[in-house]
């Protein structure tokens, strides 16, 4: 007897297209924005698990070669057991759900369970990466037909009958790319037949290779070709002419490899995948800024930033604004904390008159900028160290406000001013806290190996990192050894003091700021990247 069918809970089995949210059809992201659990696949984009809700579960049910997988049972048992929870429930798949998805299986469950299910298309690699690369599928003359297959198990293909479709799509075939070619070859294709690799399709991450059946294993020897689009057939051969005049940075894609004969300079950090920990809920310019410089970003929140456990020490400060010299602010969160406080007390910037202000970093500047005040005092290295032996006043008799982090932050300012003879009321300004958990994208895409470069901009990111990382592999049974875990991953911090953090919990640093800015902290990324051209951190 079938379990009565559900009245609320639902599964949407989506198809994640290539990867680029760009590609994400209009319906799937509408279905992402109100999913309570997504259940999502290997080779779907990260970025994509940011369009669901913040409460929505994410669950990583990915299957890649030579690594643990989720069983096929388990993964319909799951859609089952979350859709009679009452769950509107996201099957996330790469692709397109029916071509080489697994998808039948799920919905045979489904439909035994008596659960409700919609199947919503996606854009297949096997019809973009083609595309994107400017290789037609079809032509009036070279190409009047053309056939997609999966060469995961290559010697179950009949290959009598694929060597004489004009143009075949060979998806997960980078591994068994020989094997291919000496069947097509066996059975009657030339090996001057034309042949292009498309690898990550689509992404800033985008390869081409081109070449024929004869002397493309040479031109991809020593690359991992996961994933990738293989297209053999004469319309390979076209790709030359079917560029756009002069195109040699496809901007739309901004892919940093050559789509025409034509030489052209890559973007600086063109192929690197940097994992970037920020602040929950804050917007990331550097982020953007990784982009344009042609990385791709994932984003993991390593502190919360919400307020003290009190605001009376604050409040008693501010009621005495004008009885203090100095007011330090030393992050934007501090800025933003603080006269947020002064507007709930009643006050404007005017309290402020007779009193000056020094901030440490640019950052802190423009944040302060925007109430309309420029700062007194901006110390030359943007730490905390450089205000004291830069102080532009005698530090002995000055009464200095300093609203600060309640918890974690550094002692030696409030020490140094204090010993150098000033009176430092150092109250609470805001607090930051570790997350619960780690973001699963984040953890995601270190599991599997595709992060790069990872970036600290405090002390405090790198304990919250360490103390979140370390908890999910416990959790998992896996190595909390983070040094081995991230052996393969470049680590980048802002300067000297989260270096030290970084060598004490993570055992090393890779990079370091040279200014000790975001800004500063990018370049320093792409002078290592340029200096090392041969590392391969995948």
């Amino acid at each position: 007897m079938k379990t009565p069918v559900s009245t609320i809970g639902k599964v949407y089995l989506v198809g994640a297209g290539i990867g680029d949210i760009g590609y994400l059809t209009v319906r799937s992201h509408q279905i992402l924005a109100s999913a309570d659990t997504v259940v999502y696949d290997a080779l779907i984009s990260l970025e994509l698990l940011d369009l669901v809700p913040t409460n929505c579960q994410k669950i990583d049910v990915g299957k890649r070669g030579g690594q643990p997988s989720t069983p096929q049972a388990e993964i319909n048992q799951l859609l089952v057991t979350e859709c009679q929870l009452g769950k509107q429930v996201v099957r996330l798949k790469s692709g397109d759900p029916f071509i080489f998805g697994r998808s039948a299986s799920e919905i045979q469950a489904l439909v035994a369970a008596g659960c409700h299910f919609e199947v919503i298309p996606g854009i297949s690699s096997a019809l973009a990466a083609p595309l994107l690369a400017g290789i037609p599928l079809t032509d009036p003359v070279l190409s009047r037909c053309f056939a997609v297959v999966t060469a995961h198990q290559p010697n179950d293909l009949n290959w009598e009958a694929l060597a004489g479709i004009d143009t075949l799509v060979i998806l997960m075939g980078g591994r068994n790319l020989k094997t291919i070619i000496t069947h097509l070859h066996r059975h009657g294709r030339s090996l001057q037949t034309p042949v292009a690799i498309i690898h990550r399709a689509g992404s800033p991450q985008q390869q081409i290779w081109e070449g024929n059946l004869g002397n493309i294993p040479e031109k991809t020897a020593g690359v991992s070709l996961s994933p990738a689009v293989i297209v053999v057939g004469e319309v390979a051969g076209l790709r030359p002419y079917l560029q756009s005049p002069g195109k040699v940075q496809d901007e739309a894609l901004n892919i940093a490899h050559t789509v025409t004969n034509q030489e052209q300079i890559p973007l600086p950090l063109a192929n690197k995948t940097i994992l970037v920990t920020r602040s929950a809920g804050q917007s990331s310019e550097f982020s953007t800024s990784l982009q344009q410089a042609g990385a791709k970003v994932i984003e993991m929140p390593t502190l919360e930033i919400g307020a003290p456990s009190t605001w009376e020490p604050l409040d008693g400060a501010i009621a005495q604004l004008s009885s203090f010299n100095w007011l330090i602010l030393t992050s934007s969160n501090g800025v933003e904390y603080f006269f947020e406080r002064l507007s709930t007390q009643g006050q404007d910037t005017r309290a402020l008159a007779g009193l000056k202000i020094a901030v440490v970093g640019k950052k802190t500047a423009q944040s302060l900028a925007q109430y309309h005040l420029q700062p007194d005092f901006i110390p030359p290295n943007f730490v905390a160290d450089s205000l004291v032996e830069n102080f532009p006043e005698t530090i002995k008799g000055q009464k200095i406000l300093f609203p600060r982090v309640e918890s974690g932050g550094r002692e030696v300012l409030v020490k140094e001013l204090t010993a150098q003879g000033a009176e430092v009321m150092e109250v609470p300004g805001y607090e930051s806290r570790c997350p619960e958990a780690i973001a699963p994208p984040a953890f995601t895409a270190l599991q599997r190996g595709q992060v790069d470069i990872i970036t600290f901009a405090s002390s405090k990111t790198v304990h919250n990192f360490c103390e979140l990382l370390k908890k999910e592999l416990s959790l998992r049974g896996a190595t909390t050894n983070l040094s081995i875990f991230l052996q393969n991953v470049g680590i980048a911090s802002i300067g000297p003091q989260t270096s030290q953090t970084c060598i004490a919990l993570l055992g090393r640093v890779d990079v370091e700021a040279q200014e000790y800015t975001m800004t500063g902290l990018q370049t320093a990324i792409a002078l290592w990247v340029e200096r090392s051209p041969k590392i391969d951190l995948f």
